[in-house]
């Protein structure tokens, strides 16, 4: 009589054999695999995933919603939905993981649940994968742009980030301009958002739905700045649009026409804006007759455009027409307790609309960029910050990637000054300069503030006042 065992031939019971053993070999292979009930409660999970989930015991996620263990999750909806979410990558504690989703379902296919595997907590066998949905991200994004309204302001007050005093105030005088229609002068260096600010005001107004055409006023050429703003009938001049053309007022009809570099506008021009502005019409180069239109014109400067008047290279009329509500910019220099906050949403926009797979601001990196005075204010904090990322290989950006950049032909203050050629420094030493130059720069960029310099630094207050007394930093100098 043979030992051996009968083969099993039933298609059912090797249908669903399959599914244990592949089941099996996926808890076997995966870095983690987690399962909910129909309402989203978690029913199981295996040890080797309670690291990452930062749990100590399994007894801590039974029975409790999903969201709370792994926030964001998209369990619930692969429960509810029943369609599976094969491949994806999904961060948790600042790890990017690999990881498949599926529904599980009775003996009558109804969905009773979902079971999650962490597939990998390594990217790099996946890169060539991850490039090609990085490029087809990108080419959606780019379709999206280019189907988009073509004359759409896509900024909002959310956008314009900070909350120290006076960007606060320019933030509550945009907002009372938001719901008027009076003309708006924004006033600031450049690089300190004001056609962002522009866009907010338009997003927020009851134009809102309406075009929001920007123009840069130094961009146009003298000969073509006339019809560039009033448009022409068909054959004006030698060389016109045979079907003639609308100019930019005409385009904004009915919405907001942001006019920046506004004291570079020629002389001969500033009358007719005048008179647009004062008579809500304008007439089309080549023609004897006028049109009416409902214009909302937000202009922005970096000038002074009362030197201007007084030097005679401006209007003074002009200027008081424009001078209704004037909204002042801060550079950023003057707003260095918002640099951690606006450097976090400056990075998420560069990691949206680049191949980055992620970035990380360390706190030498943001002592680093608290010492230099950014002459170009966020505009060329963005740069710098995607600059960093460029040159990066692990994307924690730290003071280091920003000393190779700022140091050249940097206009601000020095974070270290370096040692004279030939000069070895001990270790110790430098590591303690850069240490003592970092809780300063902290403390400048918190305006004094222990609290705030230490929560930059992600240390305790009271490691922060040991730091201090180590450095012989008097505590009077950061109140």
């Amino acid at each position: 009589m043979s030992d051996r065992q009968p083969i099993v031939s039933d298609p059912a019971t090797i249908r669903a054999r399959a599914m244990e053993t592949l089941l099996e070999r996926l808890e076997d292979l995966c870095e983690g695999a987690i399962a909910i009930d129909r309402d989203g409660r978690v029913v199981y999970v295996n040890e080797k995933y309670l690291h990452s989930l930062r749990l100590g015991h399994v007894s801590e996620a039974i029975g409790r919603p999903i969201e709370e263990i792994i926030p964001n999750s998209l369990m619930r909806r692969v429960a509810e939905t029943g369609e599976p979410i094969l491949l994806d990558i999904m961060e948790l504690g600042g790890e990017q993981l690999v990881v498949t989703r599926m529904p599980i379902e009775d003996e009558n296919r109804n969905v009773i649940g979902a079971i999650g595997f962490v597939l990998s907590d390594r990217l790099d066998n996946l890169k060539p994968l991850i490039a090609r949905m990085g490029q087809l991200e990108s080419d959606l994004r780019l379709a999206k742009r280019q189907l988009s309204q073509p004359r759409s302001a896509r900024f909002t007050f959310d956008d314009y980030v900070g909350n120290t005093e006076r960007i606060g105030r320019a933030k509550e005088l945009a907002r009372r301009a938001a719901r008027q229609s009076v003309t708006v002068l924004l006033t600031g260096e450049t690089g300190t958002g004001k056609e962002l600010l522009a866009q907010a005001i338009h997003n927020a107004s009851a134009r809102a739905e309406k075009p929001f055409v920007s123009v840069n006023v130094a961009a146009i050429p003298d000969t073509l700045i006339e019809s560039e703003f009033f448009g022409t009938v068909p054959g004006a001049y030698t060389g016109a649009d045979r079907k003639g053309r609308d100019g930019k007022f005409r385009s904004a009809d009915g919405g907001t026409l942001f006019l920046d570099e506004i004291g570079e506008m020629p002389l001969q021009l500033q009358s007719k804006l005048l008179r647009v502005l004062q008579e809500r019409e304008i007439e089309p180069v080549g023609s004897d007759k006028v049109t009416k239109v409902d214009v909302r014109v937000i202009a922005a400067t970096n000038v002074d455009l009362q030197k201007r008047v007084n030097e005679g290279t401006f209007r003074a009329d002009l200027f008081y027409r424009l001078n209704v509500l004037t909204i002042a910019l801060p550079p950023l220099r003057e707003c260095a307790g918002d640099l951690p906050e606006i450097c976090a949403r400056l990075l998420d926009d560069i990691v949206r609309s680049g191949d980055y797979l992620n970035a990380k601001l360390t706190p030498s990196g943001l002592a680093a960029l608290a010492c230099y005075d950014w002459p170009g204010n966020v505009r060329e904090l963005r740069n710098v910050l995607e600059r960093a990322l460029i040159l990066s290989d692990s994307g924690r950006l730290a003071g280091d990637d920003f000393a190779r950049i700022l140091s050249v032909g940097a206009e601000g203050r020095a974070a270290v000054p370096p040692p004279p050629a030939g000069t070895v420094i001990p270790y110790a030493q430098a590591e303690a300069e850069f240490e003592k130059r970092t809780l300063e720069c902290a403390l400048q960029a918190a305006n004094g503030q222990i609290s705030e310099a230490a929560r930059m630094l992600r240390i305790s207050r009271a490691t922060f006042y040991k730091k201090l007394a180590k450095f012989g930093l008097a505590q009077s100098d950061a109140v």
